[in-house]
């Protein structure tokens, strides 16, 4: 587990894909079980400790995911999240794809209606069971196969990112749910929350945490991918 930020308040960790955030019905491991039992040994806590989820990354996904230590930071923080003053930036290694959207020249904005089909998230027309989903989204770079696509997250629809994508011609890579034909180790595709800027919910000071790019993605698209310019264009887009 790699501790990405910690003080008394809060830690963020760097969540490996594969591994669930939180327990479902099949009993597996979860990294907010080992963040317990990681603060319980550190801090040589007796009885239950206290961990305060306030959201989450699906299993595929790796990256920053930020837990509060008290009950009075986990609210503050749900209100950051809730009323969508946390700014979260996630990188997508996608299928490279042909036409006018493969090259945007600078963020592009991208809202749609989302619903959910089964187990999946289509792109649909506007009807009661649907909901408005809302994201900017950057290419920085691309080779013959793939483009490495930043995406600054403005609403939270289960699979947002990995549908919304797709249906402008980049699928993720592993994504098969949603149109990529290659499989990624360990069941993972190539979407990694990369940053999570915050106000801290005691000082009140912004705080920026940042997970870097997992192998699986720098392999693909070359290791200049791990210092492309991304950080400095967050503030255009408050």
């Amino acid at each position: 587990m790699k501790i990405l930020y910690e003080d008394n308040h809060l830690i963020a960790v760097d969540k490996p894909a594969g591994l669930l955030v939180q327990g479902d019905s099949t009993g597996r491991d979860t990294l907010f079980e080992q963040v317990k039992a990681y603060l319980k040994e550190r801090y040589s806590k007796p009885g239950n400790v206290y961990l305060g989820l306030v959201h989450r990354l699906d299993r595929q996904v790796s990256g920053v995911v930020l837990f509060a230590k008290t009950s009075k930071a986990a609210s503050r923080l749900f209100n950051e999240f809730y009323h969508r003053r946390a700014v979260k930036l996630y990188a997508a290694l996608a299928h490279a794809a042909p036409g006018p959207a493969a090259n945007p020249k600078d963020w592009t904005a991208l809202t749609q209606m989302l619903a959910r089909s089964g187990n999946t998230t289509v792109v649909t027309r506007r009807s009661d069971d649907a909901r408005e989903a809302s994201l900017f989204y950057r290419m920085t770079m691309r080779n013959d196969a793939y483009a490495l696509i930043m995406v600054r997250l403005l609403t939270g629809r289960k699979h947002q990112i990995r549908a919304q994508l797709s249906s402008i011609g980049f699928p993720i890579v592993g994504d098969t749910r949603y149109g990529s034909g290659e499989t990624v180790e360990d069941g993972a595709i190539c979407l990694h929350a990369r940053c999570l800027r915050v106000a801290h919910p005691v000082s009140g000071d912004e705080i920026t945490i940042i997970a870097e790019l997992p192998e699986r993605i720098t392999r693909r698209i070359g290791p200049a991918a791990a210092t492309a310019p991304f950080l400095d264009e967050i503030p255009t887009l408050i």
